[in-house]
């Protein structure tokens, strides 16, 4: 049993039951309710991150009058004035197009909360609360919380791509509950992933879904049901050494990702995370990931380029560093040199904890990462270096001796 508590709790009530006051005291015939992630996290008895409303039976024009902001481009979305949480109005969804953007939709004042609750991905998301703090579950979200299970709402979960993603990731979120995909619902993931509907992803989506995923405890989950429903060879070619093959339905596949497993710990920072993954798919991939195929990722799908040159970084560079106590003072300047130490100590540190992150992937009992302390400890001696601009010399002549004083400053702490 997952559902640890029931929605009808203070805060949820709190936050409606003032609205509803507003509403009907202005004659409005309006019905508000909590949806969504809200709804799904307390059931299970996690935190709720944020509250997401929808008001049945209201009009854009009646949302002005209450002094709620507008917000939404395709659809009508407000903010609260006090709260500033979200308010949409019950909608529905036809599908006029391909993607995610091929979508008209309907926010008539007649539409129901049953209606609008149909056009969700998944049935766990699919849940309301009304004001009383009473569940509405017209699809079997609570049951399939308490089961462990993610299914999609209705057949309109093939409209829109995306939701290959967010059910990925909702995989990876809810991994250490055991929650799986449905087999349903894994079989028409497959069907779009065969009628090309993944060819209609932008770049931005696909990135932003990546960057959620990686944020979870447990972001191989979110590949591996990426590969069971064959979206993974199209989405992240990259990671063809790693996942194998597979055509068996049924079949869980495992995808081994330990420096980003061993990253998870370390820190939730994106480009930290985003660097492991990509020294999984380097040591996946026989003789190495190429450095035009990294770069060739980072462009698909538009990664700031931030993370680009950590992940850079870490590919060029991680082994290096993991040797560090056997290079000489001038090796280990080097190395600084190459890694713009002196001038991006912020990225240094980042780079240094992606490092960590492969270690630990090789040893998960390692107490101490010496090679960061030793970095860190060099990079503090050299910049300790002041070189004489006096004597007339060249700014040549100045740099050759900076470089050989650090050299020295850098020989002293490694005698001492």
């Amino acid at each position: 049993m997952r559902a640890a508590t029931t929605p009808n709790s203070a805060a949820g009530r709190g936050a409606t039951e003032p609205l509803a006051r507003q509403l009907h005291g202005a004659d409005y015939s309006m019905e508000t309710y909590l949806v969504g992630g809200a709804v799904r996290d307390q059931l299970l008895g996690l935190p709720v991150r944020e509250r997401d409303w929808v008001v049945v039976g209201a009009t854009p024009e009646a949302m002005l009058a209450l002094g709620y902001t507008p917000v939404g481009r395709d659809f009508p979305v407000f903010l609260h004035p006090e709260t500033r949480d979200e308010y949409a109005l019950a909608r529905t969804e036809r599908k006029t197009g391909h993607g995610y953007t091929g979508f008209a939709t309907s926010s008539d004042p007649g539409i129901t909360l049953e209606q609008d609750l149909l056009r969700r991905d998944l049935t766990i998301n699919a849940m309301a609360e009304t004001a009383a703090g009473e569940l509405i579950d017209p699809y079997g979200g609570r049951q399939d919380l308490e089961n462990g299970v993610l299914r999609h709402v209705s057949a309109a979960f093939a409209e829109d791509p995306v939701r290959i993603l967010r059910i990925a990731r909702f995989a990876a979120r809810f991994a250490r509950l055991g929650f799986h995909v449905a087999h349903d619902t894994n079989k028409l993931m497959r069907t779009m992933v065969a009628q090309g509907e993944l060819d209609y992803l932008v770049p931005e989506r696909v990135w932003a879904e990546l960057v959620k995923a990686l944020a979870e405890d447990t972001p191989a989950r979110f590949f591996e049901v990426l590969q069971g429903c064959g979206a993974l060879d199209k989405l992240f070619p990259e990671m063809a050494p790693l996942a194998g093959a597979t055509t068996d339905i049924h079949a869980r596949t495992s995808i081994m990702l330990p420096v980003l497993g061993a990253a998870v710990p370390l820190s939730d920072n994106t480009g930290i995370r985003f660097a492991a993954w990509v020294c999984d798919l380097d040591n996946g991939t026989p003789g190495g990931l190429p450095h035009a195929a990294l770069d060739a990722l980072c462009m698909r799908y538009r990664a700031p380029n931030a993370c680009r040159e950590l992940a850079v970084l870490a590919v060029r560079h991680r082994e290096t560093v993991q040797k560090a106590g056997t290079l000489s003072a001038a090796g280990l300047l080097e190395l600084l040199t190459s890694l713009d130490a002196f001038r991006r100590g912020e990225r240094l540190e980042q780079f240094l904890l992606v490092c960590e992150a492969a270690a630990r992937a090789g040893d998960p009992d390692l107490q101490h990462y010496a090679p960061a302390e030793l970095l860190q400890q060099a990079r503090a001696a050299a910049r300790a270096v002041r070189a004489d601009t006096g004597s007339g010399k060249t700014g040549k002549e100045i740099g050759a001796l900076l470089h050989q004083q650090r050299i020295a400053a850098i020989q002293l702490l490694l005698t001492h």
